[in-house]
């Protein structure tokens, strides 16, 4: 079944997406989600690269994409 979310998107994945954040349809877990997303932005960096949080909270890549939930995949941050 198809869940309406939003992604949000952080730094190098935001430049990447020309946007902040936006509504996906998708269906299965968090690591399916990055890589449709993946694909269709051109992000260089792979998942394992990445944490995910939902709804504010650090998640697991196998959890499965929830309806209304607010997803966040975030790149390493290198500070200066």
């Amino acid at each position: 079944m198809m869940a309406l979310a939003t992604v949000l998107y952080f730094a190098s994945l935001r430049d990447a997406a020309g946007v902040a954040s936006e509504p996906v349809d998708a269906d299965g877990d968090l690591s399916g989600l990055y890589e449709l997303l993946r694909t269709r932005h051109g992000f260089a960096l792979p998942r394992e690269r990445l944490r995910v949080a939902v709804d504010g909270e650090f998640a697991r890549w196998d959890q499965p994409v929830r309806a209304g939930s607010e997803i966040a995949f975030i790149p390493p941050v290198s500070g200066g």
